[in-house]
């Protein structure tokens, strides 16, 4: 238990109803999870609003209330805080309830539109190998002490942040490697959190349907670095029109990373196939795993960032190499001659990204064909975009499914096919059903061709009218190469 004026430090409060000496036992912003003598913070969503459950949870048992607007009728013997946004004070008093866990060991935060997920599992996954007790929190998993957890977004909400930096602190955790958002920081799930460093990836075109203009993205983005404190380092891609707007206003000491410009860390691609990539940083070459040069970027962020936190050249660059490319993300599997990746990409600079990269590659006499979607209720500017991308770079293209969620995906399709050059229109075919879409590309490949299946990546599931059905691209397209004659 804690006292609530202990967990209420540093919250932006306008009143409190009651005495700040009541013990709390647990905190929650979902009215039905709560129990006696716990504290309710109601949230206001999209979709719903939490202020109309606070006399469910008071119900329920709770003894204290946050809210922006305090009810009018209040029940005897519980207290009452109105602040001016509760889902800052979710995020603070997270931190506060379980003792400041971000300020008891390294928190390292990653953002930009691509490379988020795979820079920090590369990160984590370097640190596990050269044993150094870490931890993650990304789009695909949770992961620290041996322990996985399924991730349900790419930056959870502040209490799960605080509650599993508190278990990892608990597990003497040194180093936690984390996805950050332009949602989780527009919506202050971040707020309170002690960074060691920040690292920018990139900024392209991506949630706009959340954001409403790419300026808005580019700021809330930006808000990360303006908050890094003077004992942290912020390292951005140089390469990346906003990576020095990244920096303008931050305190922390500046870093920056490039293949194309002049940067503390400087990389250079010397060979490039479907096996790895020989690169050069700075002034030492060295062999990895994965492929193109979008990895080149990422590769170079994690030597740059572990470079900074002060781990030796050698050792490093040993352990770098070892690295094997993160699941869902330019994941491999070769039969019959035939070579499927299948990709996450699901923004036009990500597609555009990884077919230049695959075009770079392979041969004059290897067909491309790609599979790929736009997710329902997202982005809807971004679709054809895609379709003029996946169109333009590949030999054959299926237009399909992603996940439609409460969307048409015919009229999805039809969208992204607006994109679509009249000149490259005989490229292109549109079947739906995701699987059957795959499947016709694994019909069309011949020896020695490729198969990118794109835009769901890790995801293990496809969501349609909100319903999650089983649904994995790589195992999918593996059962039908396998059955493939």
């Amino acid at each position: 238990m804690k006292l609530l004026r202990e967990i209420l430090y540093k919250v932006e409060i306008n009143s409190v109803v009651g005495s700040t000496s009541l013990s709390i036992n647990k905190i929650g912003f979902d009215s039905r999870l709560i129990s006696d003598g716990d504290m309710y913070i109601a949230i206001t969503g999209v979709n719903v609003d939490g202020h109309s459950f606070i006399s469910q949870a008071i119900q329920n048992g709770a003894n204290c209330i946050v809210c922006e607007k305090t009810p009018e009728n209040k029940t005897d013997g519980v207290v009452y805080v109105n602040v001016k946004s509760s889902r800052k004070a979710l995020a603070i008093i997270s931190s506060n309830y379980f003792d400041n866990p971000s300020s008891k060991l390294n928190l390292i935060g990653v953002t930009g539109t691509n490379g988020k997920t795979t820079i920090a599992t590369l990160l984590f996954d370097l640190y596990t190998e050269l044993e150094i007790k870490s931890g993650l929190i990304s789009t695909v998993k949770i992961s620290y002490d041996n322990k996985n957890f399924q991730a349900n977004q790419t930056t959870p909400d502040s209490l799960s942040i605080n509650r599993f930096l508190s278990e990892m602190v608990n597990s003497n955790v040194r180093y936690c490697f984390m996805e950050v958002s332009s949602h989780g920081i527009d919506q202050n799930r971040t707020d309170g959190l002690v960074f060691k460093g920040g690292i920018f990836t990139n900024l392209t075109h991506d949630h706009l349907d959340y954001h409403e203009s790419f300026e808005n993205y580019r700021d809330t983005k930006k808000q990360f670095f303006d908050l890094l404190s003077n004992n942290s380092f912020a390292l951005t891609n140089n390469d990346d029109k906003n990576g020095m707007v990244m920096l303008q206003n931050t305190i922390a000491e500046k870093y920056t990373y490039s293949l194309n410009s002049v940067s503390d860390f400087k990389a250079k691609i010397l060979e490039s196939s479907f096996d790895g990539m020989l690169l050069k940083i700075n002034s030492t070459e060295f062999w990895s795993k994965l492929v193109g040069k979008f990895n080149a970027y990422n590769i170079l962020s994690v030597y740059s960032a572990a470079s900074i936190l002060g781990l030796p050249k050698n050792e490093l660059l040993k352990a770098m190499s070892s690295l094997d490319a993160v699941a869902g993300r330019f994941q491999f599997y070769k039969k019959n001659k035939i070579t499927a990746i299948v990709d996450y990409a699901h923004t036009p600079d990500a597609l555009e990204n990884i077919l230049k990269s695959i075009n770079e590659i392979k041969t004059s006499e290897n067909n491309l064909i790609t599979v790929v979607g736009c997710g329902g209720n997202r982005d809807k500017s971004k679709r054809p975009l895609m379709g003029d991308i996946a169109s333009n770079l590949s030999s054959k293209v299926i237009f399909t499914s992603d996940n439609p969620r409460f969307e048409d995906p015919e009229i999805i399709i039809e969208e992204m096919i607006s994109g679509v050059r009249s000149t490259n229109s005989n490229k292109t075919i549109s079947i739906s059903n995701r699987k059957e879409a795959i499947k016709a590309a694994c019909q069309f490949a011949r020896t020695n061709d490729i198969i990118l299946v794109a835009g769901k990546g890790h995801e293990s599931y496809q969501e349609v009218k909100g319903v999650r059905s089983d649904f994995d691209d790589f195992e999918i397209v593996k059962e039908l190469l396998n059955q493939k004659n």
